[in-house]
């Protein structure tokens, strides 16, 4: 009979944000596989539990998931834990779910912390649409098209970030997201909790000495007064292109521009000019 695999939540800065079942899991596994052993064995000895553990990350993560999926195979029950948070969101994992989704070996979730969840609840929005995205990233045109991408997005969307890159971050998005509510959140559940809201542009300007990772949250768009009737998608496409060519800002202040002009969210134009594109009428 196979073993389980035991998806388990760890805590994302406070080590008492961990549930009773997961510290049993822990305890009672045959092995816990985790991101970095020395991370988690800082979370094992502050609950007591000896359970021997085995590295399991974004580097290893296809070797590895060959030999752990025969230790369950075998019967040996294993738990999954990251550094922080929920696996397999932003975080190693969906691998090895996979494979014994696949083999049809057991496997059992328990629920716990999760950063974007954990943001997004205090962040106020409605979060009937709700979509959690990675790490946004360092390289600038992938960062814009990352960017224009949550823009398109109609609901509340989550993203992470790192110190380093966050005012570049924040000084695109606001281009791209214009007046768009955000919440920043940094260090969470630890005792310098942050949480800084406005507009991509407020919250850049009060973001003095960025530390520790970042979790964005941005809003749903808050409808705009008299809006203007849009062109057809050929002609707002011609209208994007001779103001990214000619005026300073790119493709992003020309994106912010015709938003203003037509009183319509940058997610209409966005999806205009995609339009115009699959058409073939862009020029």
């Amino acid at each position: 009979m196979p073993g389980t695999l035991f998806v388990v939540a760890t805590p994302i800065g406070n080590l008492e944000d961990i549930t009773i079942r997961a510290l049993r899991v822990l305890r009672e596994v045959g092995l816990i596989a985790a991101e970095d052993t020395r991370r988690t064995a800082g979370l094992l000895a502050h609950h007591g539990i000896s359970t021997p553990t085995t590295s399991f990350h974004a580097h290893n993560a296809r070797s590895r998931t060959a030999r752990l999926l025969g230790e369950l195979q075998e019967g040996t029950s294993i738990a999954l834990v990251t550094d922080a948070g929920t696996p397999g969101i932003s975080d190693p994992g969906v691998e090895l779910v996979a494979a014994c989704v696949e083999a049809r070996i057991p496997v059992d979730p328990i629920p716990g912390v999760s950063a974007p969840l954990t943001a997004a609840i205090a962040s106020g929005f409605p979060l009937d649409s709700f979509t959690i995205l990675g790490f946004a990233p360092y390289k600038a045109k992938a960062r814009s098209d990352f960017l224009s991408y949550i823009s398109s997005l109609d609901g509340v969307v989550s993203f992470f970030d790192a110190p380093h890159r966050i005012r570049e971050t924040l000084a695109e998005a606001s281009v791209v997201f214009g007046k768009r509510p955000i919440v920043v959140g940094r260090e969470l559940t630890k005792i310098h909790q942050e949480f800084l809201r406005g507009t991509a542009q407020s919250v850049l300007e009060r973001l003095l000495e960025p530390k520790g990772e970042f979790t964005v949250v941005v809003g749903p768009y808050i409808e705009r007064a008299n809006p203007v009737e849009l062109p057809d998608d050929a002609t707002v496409a011609r209208e994007f292109g001779h103001i990214a060519n000619n005026e300073s800002g790119g493709r992003r202040a020309a994106l912010s521009i015709i938003a203003k002009r037509y009183g319509r969210p940058t997610r209409e134009i966005y999806s205009a000019i995609e339009r115009a594109k699959k058409s073939g009428e862009q020029p």
